[in-house]
């Protein structure tokens, strides 16, 4: 699918939409990743960001997924998808919906049926190869919960008048030892990029280095609140400008968005690689 003229604009987000529900792989909307990367100062060569200062994924899971068995029974499944940071395109979460949606009153022969579709369908929607898991209703006493670990940065007792991110007050004090350091907040706030409509996150910040000012990181992160952005951009522009103001020798981003339209997406960014991933279980906002 051609995805050179695509943008958030054109996509089914904000507008009336009839809901297939026959299989339809055509509803899925890719959108370049390339010109948000570029807004945030990475270098895009031929449509496509090159020498990313980052790796890693992003983390979908949808909660409301359904088909028909070959008898006519509806069958239930929480499916988890896994897209590289470096494929070239986002899929819009409303075209997403849809997509998973046109299943309904679709006859599949069972689960790695499905599996086999969304697995061609969404790889050639984010244009690189991506993994599909799905969890049978049979497993999902199984599903467990896990908030991200690290010092809360929300005890700070900070006054707060800016709802924009400002990246300049972002600070790290060289004169010290570098020092490994975890930090949370559940105080992410952005808003959807076409829609405006609010998306709520916990995030996660790792990194060796200069020791960083939570008071100041606090605050950033507190002025995206009015920022309009879909998810994986805002974790990159995070990525970035700590990278670029804090200038840690190891970084990564991890945040935890709440689901809309029964879909949750997780970017996680990284420059260092600790053997795994980070865990895919939800968190209780989620």
């Amino acid at each position: 699918m051609s995805t050179s003229n695509n943008s958030p604009e054109q996509s089914q987000l904000g507008k009336t939409s009839a809901y297939q529900t026959q299989y339809d792989p055509s509803l899925i909307f890719p959108i370049p990743r390339a010109e948000k990367r570029a807004e945030i100062g990475l270098k895009i060569v031929d449509g496509k960001a090159i020498n990313l200062p980052f790796f890693g994924m992003d983390f979908w899971n949808a909660y409301e997924v359904s088909w028909l068995n070959m008898r006519g029974k509806p069958q239930v499944a929480i499916v988890s998808v896994f897209a590289p940071a470096d494929s070239p395109n986002i899929v819009e979460s409303k075209s997403f919906k849809l997509y998973l949606n046109s299943f309904n009153q679709t006859k599949l022969a069972g689960a790695d049926a499905l599996l086999s579709l969304l697995q061609t369908d969404l790889s050639t929607g984010f244009g690189a190869p991506v993994q599909v898991t799905i969890t049978p209703q049979e497993q999902f006493g199984k599903a467990g919960f896990q908030e991200l670990d690290g010092m809360l940065l929300d005890r700070l007792d900070i006054e707060v008048d800016q709802y924009s991110p400002i990246p300049e007050i972002l600070r790290a004090d060289h004169s010290q030892p570098a020092i490994e350091e975890t930090l949370v907040s559940h105080l992410l706030k952005s808003n959807c990029l076409v829609t405006g409509q609010p998306d709520w996150a916990s995030v996660q910040i790792r990194y060796v280095g200069a020791p960083i000012d939570q008071e100041a990181l606090l605050r950033y992160l507190i002025g995206f609140r009015n920022h309009n952005e879909f998810h994986e951009q805002c974790v990159e522009r995070i990525f970035c400008d700590i990278m670029h103001y804090c200038k840690p020798q190891k970084l990564a981003v991890y945040a935890r968005y709440t689901r809309r339209g029964g879909l949750d997406i997780n970017p996680w960014r990284t420059n260092f690689s600790t053997g795994k991933m980070p865990s895919n279980l939800r968190n209780a906002r989620q």
